[in-house]
């Protein structure tokens, strides 16, 4: 079995969601004055590759120390979409059950192409990234809640379509560009109240999700394999940065 690491690398650079600070990273003890090297990392829990808690979205949501190991990690399905994503892309069920077979009790993680506009990748561009990623709405969000699945992640910012985030409100020129480009206004694609319904729909029925997958993601398209995601179990924690890893046969 090969382990293929689909984790962004951390590091100063690494964005915060939009509006969220940078990370910060900085020395306290260095060799020359303390004979020990000791550093202080600062940032918010939704940095690099992580993992959402229901309590992110939901009050009264379990936290990150309530997520069952076996739930982590289990078999699950990487599922290639990037065929039938471009900017403002919504994602649909039918983009992912085309491709591939989807179990109940699944992990499910699926590829948009987007991590290449990732900080520090080839096509970096964290406008594009961050901005006009493909995300699902209602539809994707209650058939992951149909399938039961045990947690979904992908190569985005959000699971939601920018959209359909505070992203409309923040950056209005964003907001400007998707309504030029689809000819209606955010308000009719994406109403007010179906707003971060990919957190609210399946986080309300334990299923959360991973976001910024990137690694070695090209190595694993269209497994089905052992897939685990590895947080720290923060008691009270909402979020958490962790390892994604797929182990595939050989």
């Amino acid at each position: 079995m090969k382990p293929i690491d689909l984790t962004h690398t951390f590091s100063i650079h690494t964005p915060g969601w939009v509006g969220y600070p940078s990370p910060k990273l900085s020395y306290f003890q260095r060799l020359a004055t303390h004979g020990i090297v000791s550093q202080w990392l600062e940032l918010p829990l939704h940095s690099g590759t992580h993992l959402d808690g229901e309590l992110h979205y939901i009050s009264g949501g379990n936290d990150m120390r309530s997520i069952p190991i076996d739930r982590l990690c289990r078999e699950g399905v990487i599922v290639d979409i990037s065929d039938a994503m471009e900017d403002w892309t919504v994602i649909t069920p039918e983009h992912i059950t085309e491709r591939a077979e989807v179990r109940k009790g699944d992990i499910l993680l699926y590829h948009t192409g987007y991590h290449r506009y990732y900080n520090g990748r080839a096509e970096e561009d964290e406008e594009r990234y961050f901005l006009r990623h493909p995300g699902g709405h209602r539809e994707l969000a209650e058939w992951i809640v149909e399938m039961e699945l045990a947690w979904t992640g992908f190569d985005c910012a959000s699971g939601d379509h920018p959209m359909n985030t505070s992203i409309r409100d923040k950056r209005p020129d964003a907001r400007k560009a998707f309504e030029k480009q689809v000819g209606k206004s955010v308000d009719e694609a994406f109403p007010e109240e179906d707003l971060f319904v990919m957190h609210e729909v399946p986080f309300r029925n334990g299923i959360t999700h991973l976001e910024n997958m990137g690694g070695d993601i090209d190595q694993a398209l269209g497994q089905r394999c052992t897939i685990g995601a590895f947080p720290i179990p923060i008691e009270g924690g909402e979020a958490s940065p962790c390892r994604l890893v797929a182990f595939v046969d050989e």
